[in-house]
């Protein structure tokens, strides 16, 4: 079997170290990993596989060396600059930044929806928003069976969705809420503890949020359903990690509850959680560390002739980020076999 050289650029960030959990996790056929970062973090040491690695500066050079792979977790000025230059390396880059997903030339995956567009890739994969990943691994298998007519999304986001920063305005809203001490807000423009933000990424002139926006466009690629009515409210809640969502789904064709239900079961990446006589449904707390899409709470919407109540929650930093990027990875290797 062939071994493979991967770099992993964001190596030290929130999603960077997730990426290293999870390629320790999946013993992948690399010989080889390389490490890199900005300058401000490199030179950086971290233990990985039982092995010390240096973190590098990543630079304009640092692909001349050859890599099979590159996975990109540093943000969208840094993949602009330096996935194509990759790319022209003859490294296929797995980017998690939004710099390429609305590009029509880079295909945009999540592998158990659409791993057959991989093939048409020219050197760059697009990785997806967190919150449109988990969504599009439920919707995919209704949308083949009942076709989707519209699709309405309410999220309640994790703070490590918005990094380390996120986190730390957290952190510091309950370490100081018994004494009411004024804090320095890190990264939310109001405090997140005890709070709920309906503004995730910057508000737009037709008064959606470029998440909100993101989630439309994405969901419509993946689905390759470029005209599919979708809207969206994304919202911040105080939640460390994994990413919840309410999803209104309106079909074309009727269903049985049951059926749907039990297609849901059957599909690929997805565990259902759905008995509420027994109160179980997906938690965020159930879904942290693990790669399924959780779905439960099914139940059909009797305001319209042919529609369904989903909620779908997911692990925003594994399945939303570093693990559906390793996952594509692990496919193109599959493919090369």
């Amino acid at each position: 079997m062939k071994e493979y050289k991967l770099a992993l650029v964001g190596a030290t960030g929130v999603v960077g170290r997730i990426a290293r959990t999870v390629l320790e996790e999946k013993k992948l056929p690399i010989k080889e990993y390389v490490f890199f970062s900005s300058a401000k973090s490199a030179g950086t040491e971290i233990e990985f596989m039982g092995k010390n690695y240096i973190v590098r500066e990543l630079k304009e050079d640092s692909f001349d060396e050859g890599f099979d792979f590159a996975i990109f977790s540093a943000g969208g000025d840094t993949s602009k600059k330096y996935s194509p230059i990759a790319a022209s390396k003859g490294c296929i880059v797995v980017d998690n930044s939004s710099a390429f997903r609305m590009d029509p030339n880079v295909p945009l995956i999540v592998p158990e929806v659409n791993s057959d567009k991989i093939k048409n890739n020219k050197g760059i994969i697009a990785n997806p928003n967190c919150s449109t990943i988990q969504a599009v691994v439920a919707l995919k298998p209704l949308d083949n069976k009942y076709k989707i007519k519209r699709v309405v999304y309410s999220t309640y986001q994790a703070v490590s969705g918005a990094g380390i920063n996120g986190i730390k305005d957290l952190e510091n809203g309950i370490k100081n809420y018994e004494s009411k001490e004024e804090y320095e807000l890190k990264k939310f423009p109001y405090p997140i503890f005890n709070n709920c933000l309906p503004h995730i990424d910057v508000f737009l002139d037709n008064g959606y949020t470029k998440e909100e926006e993101k989630m439309i466009n994405e969901t419509r690629k993946i689905l390759d359903r470029p005209d599919l009515p979708v809207t969206a409210t994304t919202v911040r809640v105080p939640v460390f990690n994994s990413h919840s969502e309410s999803i209104n789904v309106e079909f074309e064709k009727d269903f049985d509850i049951e059926d749907l239900i039990q297609t849901l079961k059957n599909a690929k990446g997805i565990i259902l959680k759905e008995n509420v006589k027994e109160n179980i449904y997906p938690l965020a707390i159930n879904s942290n560390n693990h790669d399924e899409v959780y779905v439960g709470r099914i139940r059909r919407d009797f305001s319209v002739k042919s529609g369904v109540n989903l909620w779908v929650v997911a692990d925003n930093t594994r399945k939303g980020a570093a693990s559906n990027a390793i996952q594509i990875v692990e496919k193109i290797i599959e493919m090369n076999k």
